[in-house]
């Protein structure tokens, strides 16, 4: 700072140092200070805005949280073989032949199971 009489820039470190500006970057962030989640960033007469309003995360909305339970609830309603069927078929990606030979049954009663479980389910959400 005393040979300009300013900040040196992240280009000049870099050079001084010999290093990527990226690294550069990445060292600077690493020593700032943490800041709280309930930190308040903008505030008008009692109504504070916090960071953690600020920051969102579109794939995990409280929407899908709630989704996700009322579908864990609906499947735990159904009996133990159509539990199976719609594990085998929606979350480990099983077709409805291979379905039917593991539990031994016929490809139609798979289809007639699983349609089955499948309206229980959505009558519950």
């Amino acid at each position: 700072m005393r040979k300009h009489q300013r900040e040196p820039t992240i280009t000049e470190i870099a050079e001084a140092l010999e290093m990527k500006k990226a690294e550069v970057v990445f060292a600077l962030d690493a020593i700032l200070d943490p800041v709280s989640l309930f930190e308040p960033v903008w505030g008008e007469e009692g109504d504070a805005l916090c960071v953690m309003d600020q920051v969102g995360d579109p794939k995990n909305t409280d929407d899908q949280w709630l989704e996700h339970i009322a579908i864990k609830e609906a499947i735990n309603g159904l009996n133990e073989r159509e539990q199976k069927i719609v594990r085998m078929r929606f979350f480990e990606g099983r077709t409805q032949m291979e379905v039917a030979k593991e539990i031994h049954i016929s490809q139609a009663q798979v289809s007639r199971l699983e349609k089955g479980a499948l309206e229980r389910i959505r009558k519950k959400i």
